[in-house]
Formats: C-alpha cells, structure tokens, sequence
C-alpha cells in the first residue's frame, strides 16, 4: 500500500467519524422535533434518495474530471449540511439539511474511486477490507464522540439538545475537506471520454448499471442486502431503548463494540478469509450469519441474549460490504471505477430510504413489541438474497 492509500484511508476514517457521529442520535432528533416513527423513517429515508440521485453523477463526474474536485465538493456539502442540522429550530430545516447532505453525499464512492486506483487487483479486495475498517474504526469512536457532544452542551446554550452532535460532525468533517485540499493528490490516471451530449450527467447509468455484464447482478445484490440491513438499523435502537430498557449511554457501548469487532474482522479476518477462500464464498458466509442474527435477535428478550447474538452479527456482518464492493471493482474497467463504484453506492443509498420506511411502517409506538417485527423480516429477506445471490454466483465470481 503506498502513501496516497494511506492519505485516503485517513480521510475515509474522518469521514466516517463524522457520519457515525450521527448514527446515536438521529433518531433522537427526530423524536425532539416531535416526528413520530414513520416521519423519523422519512428523515433518513430524505438522506437516502437524494443520495441515490447524486452518488452516480458524482462517480461519473470523478471519472471525468478527477477525483479530488469531487471529493471537495461532497465533503463540503457535508461540512455545511451538518452545521445547517445542527442549529435547526424546525423540522423542516433537518429535512432540508438531511437532503443537502444527501444531495451532495458521494465522497464514500469517490473515496472507493481513488482506492481502486492506488491499489492493485492482487490487493483490492484487502484495500477495501482496511478502507471498511477505517469505517469501522469511526464506528468506535463516533458514538463515543456524540455522547461526549450532548453533555458537553449542557453546559451551552443549546442545552439538551441532540444538534450539538450535527456541529462536531460538520467540523470533523473540515478536517477531511482540510487534508483532501491540501495533502491529496489526484489518483485518476486515465480519464473518461468526454460526453457529446453534455445534459449526460450519469443518471441514465441507473438503469443502465443493471444491464452491465457482472456489475449488474452485484448492484442489485447489493441493494437488497443494504434493504435488509437498514431494516435492522432503523429498528434497533427503539428496541434496544424500550423493549430492553436499556440507556443511551448504553447504547452508545454496542455501537463501540459494534466498530471494534468490525475493525478486527475487515483488517486481520477479511485478509486471512480472502487467503483461503474465493470472495464469493466470503459473501455467502457474511450473509448466511447476517440473516441467522436477525432472526434470532428478538426472540429472546433478555440483554445478556441480545447482545451475545449482536456480537456474532458484528463479526460477520463486517465482511459484506467490502466484500461487494471488491467484487464490482474487480469487474469493472479501470476508466469505469468511479462510475460504478458510484452506482454501487447509489444503489446502496437507495436501499437505505427502503428499510427504514418499511420499518416505520411495521412498527407501532402503541405495541412496543412491535419492535421486534423488522428483524424477523429482515432475516427472512436476507436468506432469499443469499439464495439469490448464490443462484447467480458464476455471473459475477471472479477467479484467485
């Protein structure tokens, strides 16, 4: 791995500190402003297709144009997005904010962009295994980061609430803006043909993506397996909070414990998985121990359960994504990395504004057992994707 892999993995590191600051909260948020759970649903679900919509144009803007300018302009949507939340006084300047961040959220896919291009195909799948552990490490220290924001502004005028997470997030993510300016430079070696019809800005990929030999089955894998996950997301935390009775400090630990075990697992257990075993293999088993989590989460509503079943998850559920976005990028061309990589996310995103719109629909703050019913679904689902996914394994397996 050499220096500009490094500099891009830090910055993929702030970058996910600052979007896993929010992950504690904003539900919580949504809640302050009096959101009920299927409008809370509608305030990541806003994120999420406004993501969708802008993460190819990006990703194709950065095959184009280079990585680095667009990695700028996502990054400071963020950064002003995030301050925007922060001092929000009404709903619907978080919703405005939320879409703004989403609108302008490709630097995820821009950053894959610039890993493929510094790594080799001999250690792709090794660099987004490190590049998914840098989101893991976020993962650690972002909840530990937010929590440390709300009693902190206590003692400011902001008092009890939850924007205070939004402000250090949108400074953290300065600091990759900072670092991306100034010590990144552009990775892009060959740039894409320049487009005849200039109104081409990457949306046709959309459907396009689909119908592309190998990377088609992919994105709608990874749709379906970013659905089932956003179901799980969506619904832990109400039942974690209520149906456990548990305190946001303590939820605050799982998300700790959450990242570390991800940590470990994409750096020192991905890099022995991918020795012994094809990638695709690798995905069926991350899959396999996903759904069977699911399932069997809300089955038992004791802590101690709970959490020992959550820790299984973490270990294994860590392995899908980068795993995914391996597999697109070793099928891909090298001038059309940021372009699919960009749909990857894209896609991503847009399953992300399913889950939790399903969840909020399933869910009822009258029946707090109802907390449970995402999980079951979502482990049902997951088993059919990794059926799914199975059925169509030579269409898109890559060899050793």
């Amino acid at each position: 791995m050499n220096r500009n892999f490094w500099i891009i993995a830090l910055i993929s590191f702030i970058n996910s500190l600052s979007f896993t600051i929010l992950i504690p909260v904003l539900y919580l948020y949504g809640r302050q402003f009096h959101l009920d759970d299927f409008q809370t649903s509608l305030l990541f679900a806003i994120y999420s297709i406004s993501q969708f919509f802008a993460t190819p144009v990006i990703g194709k803007f950065s095959d184009r144009f280079g990585r680095k300018p667009l990695l700028i302009l996502s990054l400071g949507g963020t950064v002003l997005a995030n301050l925007l939340a922060g001092t929000a006084t009404t709903a619907w300047v978080l919703f405005l904010a939320r879409f703004l961040d989403g609108i302008t959220g490709g630097n995820a896919a821009v950053a894959q962009a610039v890993i493929s291009d510094v790594s080799t195909p001999q250690n792709r799948a090794r660099a987004f295994g490190i590049n998914g552990a840098a989101f893991g490490l976020g993962f650690i220290l972002g909840p530990v980061v937010s929590l440390l924001a709300q009693k902190f502004a206590r003692y400011t005028p902001l008092g009890e609430s939850f924007g205070a997470s939004f402000l250090v997030s949108g400074a953290i993510a300065a600091i990759a803006l900072f670092l991306t300016i100034f010590y990144l430079p552009e990775t892009l070696q060959t740039k894409a043909k320049k487009a005849e019809n200039i109104f081409d800005i990457g949306l046709g990929n959309l459907i396009d993506g689909l119908f592309m030999p190998k990377i088609g089955i992919l994105l709608a894998i990874n749709f379906l397996t970013g659905m089932t996950f956003t179901l799980f997301t969506f619904a832990f935390q109400p039942y974690f909070l209520t149906i456990l009775k548990q305190n946001s400090d303590a939820l605050t630990l799982m998300f700790v414990t959450f990242g570390t075990l991800a940590v470990f697992m994409q750096t020192w257990g991905l890099t022995r998985l991918t020795r012994r075993f094809p990638l695709v293999q690798i995905l069926f088993l991350g899959l396999f121990v996903r759904s069977l989590s699911f399932v069997l989460m809300p089955i038992w509503e004791n802590l101690f359960y709970f959490v020992a079943v959550c820790l299984l998850f973490s270990l294994f559920n860590s392995i899908v994504q980068p795993t995914i976005s391996a597999l697109i990028s070793l099928n891909a061309k090298p001038e059309e990395q940021g372009t699919v990589l960009g749909l990857n996310s894209s896609y991503l995103s847009v399953s992300n504004a399913f889950g939790p719109v399903i969840a909020g629909l399933v869910v009822n703050q009258n029946n707090p057992q109802s907390y449970g019913y995402p999980l079951y679904l979502a482990g049902i689902c997951t088993f059919l994707v990794l059926i799914f996914a199975f059925l169509k394994r030579k269409s898109y397996a890559v060899k050793r």
